[in-house]
């Protein structure tokens, strides 16, 4: 199983994310995932810079593969566009870039007035954008006139060697079973051994499950839970109101009615490698191939020293 390290554009500036995977690959990690936002979830986390921008640094500061987790190629961006940003990151990165897509959140796509669409159109967008991917990485030019997008004599010219990998993320069963028609690799964010048996039974097949899931390092288990709490209490918010708030106030709001108790229960909080590795057993068991760990707060380099010198060795 492949470990590697969650960069979160939402909580680092870039500076920071790329002193992380500068110290994600001393330690040993594998790989790297990283946020696509526009907005943080909320103010506290303070932070989100131009993801593409920092993908090509990150070519610069490490050789371990990248993935975005994810990117949403629908609404805010135009799908032509995110052709040519993600051929241009796999050159930079020397074909160890992985384009992870999701039908997003109104929190980041709503911003230039769109209306935002029920799931169902999202995810016909969503199929629709990434055959359009693979249509402009073909190197031709391409007049496209489908029902969400519209491309005309378009053609991208800085191309990878091999197209990148399209892993498609999915927490529903139509959102899954899109995935299994569409994928090249699938994308979650629980350890649900059902939702990876709906994607392999489905087309998936064999093809590479990536998840991830947050951390807080601290010297106690509750001093990691404080922190988790101030700066991700939106991980408690349930069902689907994470797709459709459209802004960080509207997150602070709703996560007054979350408890440090229901954050704390979402993350490995403290300094324990025994419940980091717990963690990782969970998703193993549920079938995934890789998964990603990523820290709220500033001690990093503490979680970093941590798996270096335990959680790795052991896994291995």
């Amino acid at each position: 199983m492949k470990i590697g390290y969650f960069l979160s554009s939402e909580e680092f500036t870039p500076a920071q994310l790329l002193e992380q995977a500068r110290g994600a690959e001393r330690a040993g990690f594998q790989a790297l995932w990283i946020s696509d936002h526009y907005h943080p979830w909320t103010d506290a986390q303070g932070q989100s810079p131009f993801v593409w921008s920092v993908i090509g640094a990150l070519s610069q500061v490490t050789s371990l593969p990248v993935s975005t987790a994810v990117t949403c190629p629908t609404v805010r961006i135009h799908p032509a566009v995110l052709a040519q940003a993600a051929a241009t990151s796999a050159v930079m990165h020397s074909g160890r870039f992985v384009l992870g897509v999701g039908t997003g959140e109104a929190l980041n796509e709503h911003i230039l007035g769109d209306a935002w669409p029920q799931t169902d159109v999202r995810l016909d967008m969503l199929e629709e954008a990434v055959a359009v991917l693979r249509e402009l990485w073909r190197g031709d030019f391409v007049n496209h006139h489908g029902r969400h997008y519209t491309v005309e004599h378009a053609r991208i010219y800085t191309l990878p060697d091999t197209p990148p990998p399209v892993y498609v993320s999915g927490f529903g069963p139509k959102a899954v079973d899109l995935a299994a028609r569409i994928g090249d690799g699938y994308v979650s964010m629980m350890p649900d051994g059902d939702l990876v048996s709906r994607f392999r039974d489905n087309g998936g097949g064999d093809k590479p499950c990536q998840a991830g899931f947050k951390a807080a390092y601290a010297d106690t288990e509750d001093e990691g839970a404080r922190i988790a709490y101030e700066t991700w209490p939106n991980a408690g918010v349930p069902g689907e109101l994470s797709q459709v708030l459209p802004s960080p106030r509207h997150f602070e709001q709703a996560a007054q009615l979350v408890t440090p108790e229901q954050v704390r229960q979402g993350f490995v909080c403290g300094n324990s490698a025994d419940a980091h590795l717990e963690m990782i057993d969970r998703y193993a068991k549920a079938g995934f191939d890789e998964v990603y760990v990523g820290n709220a707060g500033p001690h990093w380099q503490g979680l970093f020293d941590l798996y270096q010198r335990e959680v790795l060795p052991h896994l291995r």
